[in-house]
């Protein structure tokens, strides 16, 4: 390859190619998320299999899946099986 080649632009495409590969890498390490990959879920809003009923409940509300009315009403019913 000479320099004439890549100073009249025929190779114009390499670095957005490899700017937009290093974005991906860069994200995929760190944990972004990117067109669908990666996590989004930090480790304190993750529902594990260890956790109590109150605590998914309590989680549930937090991450806005359950409505007030429906989190009040799953807690009475919670406190009174125990």
């Amino acid at each position: 390859m000479y320099w004439s080649e890549v100073s009249s632009g025929s190779l114009w495409w390499i670095f957005p190619l490899a700017m937009i590969a290093l974005c991906f890498f860069m994200l995929r390490k760190r944990g972004g998320s990117m067109c669908g990959f990666g996590s989004r879920d930090e480790d304190n809003k993750h529902i594990s299999d260890s956790d109590s009923a109150s605590d998914i409940l309590d989680k549930r509300y937090a991450l806005g899946e359950i409505s007030k009315e429906e989190y009040e009403e799953k807690k009475i019913t919670l406190s009174r099986d125990k």
